[in-house]
């Protein structure tokens, strides 16, 4: 009977370590992320996916467990959206109402040095965009998986170098903006009432009043949203601006035109209609799926960030890059392309796609 008295504190202790909660809060994670630069909702966005209590799946094994805070003094409201973006990721599944769904707190430290001594890979917020080439290089030097938020630079230079140098240094790199994982614009490739896709018309937002760093990429999400819907092979641009919109047309490299309108003045919604072999129809809207006979779904399931975060936990468990270099640079190019048209009054120029 004493012996039992003796060991009874030690069963029920190693019960308690063995209880479904504390396995699953044992369970290790296999692969550490940490973001540098949070200014940008989107650290908070993808952290709410990557850091799920209990994950399953996809999303199981990853977790962000680091973050580096970089605030642009050039870039209006950096420091303020660095503070208010900062207090959510601390707070972030901290007080769920199960005990057992709590998640470890995000670290934050000082220098991105040290940030890339306690993770596997990086994801880079930093809304300043001519804040990445420096960034990225000390990642990729690190030899860390590196995802870059859109955009990826400011410049096509800029996209240029960072791009080399993960070739360079054969590190896995990429870009994307979550449009492209939009079902209602991904879904109309091979859409069964368009068939093969001959042509595009996106539309969408041009921010008159877009910071400076922001303004050669402001076509960026609708451009991703062609490129998705149309497929790669941009060959050249023309652009034409007035107060009222942004009109670029693209030429492929088999023929086919797409355009980009963006909307200066008025409503402002982000879709597209698409040409095809065997019929037309709208765009889905973002976050939205496909058209069925014409209609656009709005009552569906919402999915804004989900499908880019699924995936970022495919890429930093070693999955292969998503989106090309080649794509990417095909994006910068036509956007440097629209720039110098509309210098030429409207000339069709050239896509420089080389690295």
């Amino acid at each position: 009977m004493t012996q039992i008295r003796i060991f009874m504190p030690l069963i029920m202790a190693l019960a308690t370590f063995m209880s479904p909660a504390n396995i699953r809060a044992a369970e290790p994670v296999r692969v550490r992320i940490g973001i540098l630069g949070i200014d940008n909702f989107g650290s908070v966005a993808y952290t709410e996916f990557l850091n799920k209590p209990n994950a399953t799946g996809i999303f199981a094994g990853v977790r962000v467990v680091a973050a580096c805070p970089v605030v642009s003094k050039d870039y209006p409201q950096s420091a303020d959206l660095t503070e208010r973006w900062k207090q959510q990721l601390l707070n972030m599944y901290q007080k769920p109402k199960n005990s057992a769904e709590a998640v470890p707190p995000i670290d934050f430290v000082e220098t991105p040095e040290e940030l890339l001594k306690r993770v596997d890979g990086v994801m880079i917020f930093s809304l300043d965009g001519r804040m990445h080439q420096r960034q990225a290089e000390m990642v990729l030097k690190a030899g860390k998986r590196l995802f870059i938020s859109r955009p990826i630079a400011a410049s096509f230079d800029d996209t240029t170098a960072i791009l080399k140098y993960a070739e360079e240094t054969k590190t896995p790199c990429w870009s994307s903006s979550q449009h492209r994982y939009s079902a209602g614009f991904s879904g109309m490739r091979n859409h069964p009432e368009v068939g093969r896709v001959i042509g595009c018309d996106v539309y969408g937002g041009w921010a008159v009043d877009a910071p400076i760093a922001d303004q050669f990429t402001r076509p960026l999400h609708s451009l991703e949203t062609l490129q998705t819907i149309m497929g790669p092979g941009i060959a050249s641009v023309s652009c034409v601006s007035t107060p009222t919109a942004e009109s670029m047309t693209a030429v492929w490299k088999d023929g086919r035109v797409g355009t980009y309108r963006g909307i200066k003045q008025g409503a402002v919604k982000y879709s597209a209609t698409v040409f095809g072999d065997k019929g037309v129809s709208t765009a889905g809207i973002y976050g939205h799926g496909i058209p069925v006979n014409g209609v656009v779904p709005t009552t569906d399931k919402y999915v804004g960030y989900e499908g880019l975060a699924i995936e970022l936990a495919k890429f930093f468990k070693g999955g292969p890059v998503p989106v090309s270099a080649s794509e990417t640079l095909e994006i910068f190019g036509a956007l440097q392309a629209a720039e110098i048209s509309k210098a030429q009054n409207g000339a069709m120029i050239p896509v420089k796609t080389a690295k």
